[in-house]
């Protein structure tokens, strides 16, 4: 029992780790934590995840500020794992429909870091709202 007062090691910043801290930033951001961000995390990280893998993650996320994050983080990604980081961070924020004050900002801190504009992100976000957007399929 007492072996749960054992600091834990420290998380391994890989790109599959980053998506995951990301992401729980980023559902997070609005102060709770949708059904539909949940599922999305789930989806994303895939069936290969193990639940030590996310407590790692979530461990992270709540004892390091994003800030603190992008300054480790960013340095070891290429730019093609950032832009699947911040594409799926806007997809998570979209999960519920709408992209909540606290979700904005924090994806525009982690495009900034790493260094996207909002020009370059925009016909990828017009991209996810289009596939988001199920209500097409009713009318």
């Amino acid at each position: 029992m007492f072996n749960l007062f054992k600091t834990q090691p420290a998380l391994e910043l890989t790109p599959r780790n980053c998506l995951a801290v990301s992401l729980i930033y980023c559902m997070g951001a609005d102060g709770e934590m949708d059904e539909e961000e949940v599922g999305h995390l789930a989806s994303v990280l895939g069936r290969n995840a193990t639940r030590q893998q996310l407590e790692g993650a979530l461990r992270y996320a709540r004892s390091t500020p994003p800030a603190q994050f992008l300054a480790e983080a960013t340095p070891q990604m290429r730019p093609e794992q950032k832009l699947c980081i911040l594409l799926n961070m806007i997809d998570s924020a979209m999960a519920d429909g709408e992209a909540e004050q606290g979700e904005q900002q924090l994806v525009m801190q982690f495009a900034e870091a790493f260094g996207l504009s909002e020009a370059e992100l925009t016909p990828h976000f017009r991209t996810l709202v289009a596939k988001n957007d199920r209500t097409v399929l009713d009318r």
